[in-house]
């Protein structure tokens, strides 16, 4: 089992897998909509110049989340 820690911690081009999702995060519901469930491995595919919005690659197509966003999705490094 890899190092655990938030989404929006993620260096670039690292290849993780979601461990959890907040359970008390208000965008919880939004984010697994959007294909981000427990067990999807995920690739930082990059960061804006001050670090928000991070895009992300997952399920074959690339998805923008907010830092805020992105601290309720619990990863780990595979």
């Amino acid at each position: 089992m890899g190092k655990v820690m938030g989404l929006h911690e993620v260096e670039i081009k690292t290849k993780v897998r979601v461990v959890q999702i907040n359970p008390e995060s208000k965008m919880r519901r939004r984010i697994m909509d959007m294909g981000i469930v427990k067990g999807t491995e995920l690739v930082l595919e990059g960061k804006a110049p001050m670090g928000d919005p991070i895009e992300i690659g997952v399920r074959g197509y690339n998805l923008s989340l907010r830092k805020n966003e992105a601290k309720d999705v619990i990863v780990e490094v595979i």
